[in-house]
């Protein structure tokens, strides 16, 4: 079993520490996309409510993660063994809430508290597991290079859970797909024991749930993370909508997707690397420049236009691969620089993920109102409505970038250290 965090990170320490990630990324795909279809067709439950049901059961685990991170900086107060303890009990629950979603044990009446008990208990067991792993590789600490490589293994191997997830349901069904993540889930625990650690026996009952906020530093990062994380999350949301009416290519749309994430997923060696020569933000702000630039290329697009949409896909997932594994890293640093090190990851990583689910909130919130206010539908192609469609897909997600990097730019100006 290891013990600190090794100076110099080897391939086998990131996957050690980074296997978990494959099997949590199956909270995805699975649960957003079918889903919400897996029970409107098989059991015929009303779209309105189980659009209720599943934003409800999201806000309450969101309201929980900076609550759930300050309990898990105590477990990691204890010692290691505790961390991985609670992590086995949690992965039981996302295994066994997974199950139970695609597989309900009642009736028809019961149904909708099925799902609402069910959900509660996949994404509770989901966010503490996320948060510890987190956690757990903030904790190792490191110069830049080290953190973006430490987050840049957690997220590609996040990225490849999602492709898997996302191509196993439609060839082999939930069924299978379930017995997939609960063997992925026990060898991400299996490999996550012999991970490097940096825990300490720290005490952290005195540090308060909202501790971050007290941060400068932290209160400027989550800005600009949550600026960026919307502009990427309103294009998530709307790009079947621009595929089926805009590019009328609806049989490339699991190309399109495939090539989006596996881009990005190939793309977290190269920004570790250029994180070496640049530095974390100079390297952010590259890549937020590169999704500018390659969705501003979608305008000139229209019907039948494929060739051109997946070259976007392709640099837009280059550019996704900077979004992952650069903030990670920079959150690891304004810790570290707050002298909160080994003692509060947690509770930081908790408004983090909390912010994280209130961008794709805010995403749907926000562009799906805006677009049904400027006159398009699904399934519309008259020229206002496709304009409209063009419009929220690519120009308001450039202006938050934008608006993401100004904030940077003056941040790491006027902020020493930030890095």
């Amino acid at each position: 079993m290891s013990g600190a965090a090794p100076t110099v990170w080897r391939t086998l320490d990131g996957l050690r520490y980074g296997a978990l990630a494959l099997p949590l990324a199956f909270l995805s795909l699975p649960l957003y996309v079918t889903l919400p279809s897996h029970y409107a067709a098989n059991f015929g439950m009303p779209l309105a409510l189980l659009g209720f049901i599943l934003l409800a059961t999201r806000a309450l685990d969101a309201l929980a993660d900076p609550f759930i991170g300050q309990a898990l900086d105590r477990v990691f107060a204890r010692a290691g063994r505790s961390a991985l303890g609670l992590a086995g009990v949690a992965a039981c629950g996302v295994a066994a809430g997974f199950a139970a979603l695609f597989f309900p044990a009642v009736g028809a009446q019961w149904l909708p508290l099925w799902l609402a008990a069910t959900l509660l208990l996949t994404y509770l067991s989901f966010s503490v597991l996320a948060v510890l792993h987190q956690a757990w590789g903030a904790r190792l600490g490191g110069d830049a290079a080290q953190r973006a490589r430490i987050v840049a293994w957690r997220e590609g191997l996040g990225l490849v859970g999602v492709l898997v997830a996302s191509v196993l349901p439609g060839l082999f069904g939930m069924g299978l797909t379930t017995a997939v993540l609960a063997a992925l889930l026990l060898a991400g625990l299996a490999f996550l024991s012999v991970a490097p650690r940096g825990l300490s026996a720290t005490h952290t009952a005195h540090l308060h749930w909202a501790l971050p906020w007290r941060n400068p530093r932290f209160r400027t990062l989550l800005g600009v993370f949550m600026l960026n994380g919307i502009a990427s999350a309103i294009p998530a949301t709307l790009v079947l909508f621009f595929v089926r009416d805009r590019l009328q290519a609806s049989e490339g749309e699991g190309m399109f997707l495939g090539a989006y994430f596996l881009c990005a997923a190939l793309s977290t060696p190269l920004w570790v690397r250029a994180v070496r020569a640049l530095g974390l933000v100079r390297c952010w702000l590259l890549g937020m420049a590169l999704a500018i630039t390659a969705f501003s290329a979608v305008l000139a697009l229209g019907a039948g236009d494929s060739t051109g949409f997946l070259a976007v896909c392709c640099l837009s997932g280059l550019a996704l691969g900077a979004d992952l594994t650069i903030p990670g890293a920079l959150l690891t640093g304004v810790i570290q620089r707050a002298g909160h090190g080994a003692q509060a990851e947690g509770v930081y990583l908790g408004w983090w993920n909390s912010a994280t689910k209130l961008n794709l909130a805010l995403a749907a919130g926000a562009a799906l109102p805006l677009l049904d206010w400027a006159g398009y539908a699904p399934g519309q192609r008259d020229a206002q409505a496709l304009n409209a469609l063009s419009l929220a897909y690519v120009a308001v997600p450039c202006a938050l970038k934008l608006m993401a990097a100004a904030l940077l730019v003056r941040a790491w100006k006027t902020t020493k250290g930030f890095e």
